[in-house]
């Protein structure tokens, strides 16, 4: 398995009591959906091994106790602390104006009136507002994704159109590294 084929899926914090369990703690907002893993792969020296599950279980809303199936407490300690990922083919297709932010990497965004606002290179959700960074004129912008903005997702022609406030674009032009 390909690192590209998958999406991540969280990570192996901890050991959880003596018979080799871990939590994974699930890097989600749906983390009802992975109550019955039945394999995960882990990266483990810039390779992605996998891992069956005997058992699954809740530990919080956020984390899931794993058993592993015929693993050694070796590969157990192995699996600490590294990153988890399952197939893109796993995950249910959107529709609509919902997207997985992996998926729109590439698209344009338009404003309301067709002006392309940039191709999106990046998502920031490590923020409490998430936003897409692209990438217009060979300056880096920041628009915030918010929801009410978003007017159409366009699987087949790459493009996400925007409802954005005018001048919008102008404030959140960030200078790049050249411009400095």
């Amino acid at each position: 398995m390909r690192k590209e084929d998958c999406y991540l899926l969280g990570k192996i914090t901890r050991r959880h009591g003596l018979a080799g369990n871990v939590i994974l703690k699930l890097d989600t907002d749906q983390p009802e959906l992975y109550n019955k893993l039945e394999s995960i792969f882990v990266e483990i020296n810039g390779l992605l091994v996998p891992f069956f599950i005997e058992k699954t279980s809740r530990s919080k809303s956020d984390a899931v106790n794993i058993a592993f199936k015929n693993s050694s407490e070796a590969l157990v300690d192995q699996s600490l602390g590294k990153d988890v990922y399952l197939p893109l083919s796993t995950l249910p297709k959107l529709s609509g104006k919902q997207f997985y932010y992996h998926e729109v990497i590439g698209y344009n965004i338009l404003d309301e009136n067709d002006n392309d606002c940039g191709v999106i290179r990046s998502v920031n959700d490590q923020t409490a507002q998430n936003y897409f960074i692209t990438n217009l004129d060979g300056k880096e912008v920041v628009i915030p994704m918010i929801k009410d903005w978003i007017i159409e997702v366009n699987r087949e022609e790459r493009f996400i159109k925007m409802q954005l406030p005018e001048g919008l674009i102008d404030v959140f032009l960030v200078p790049s590294k050249k411009d400095e």
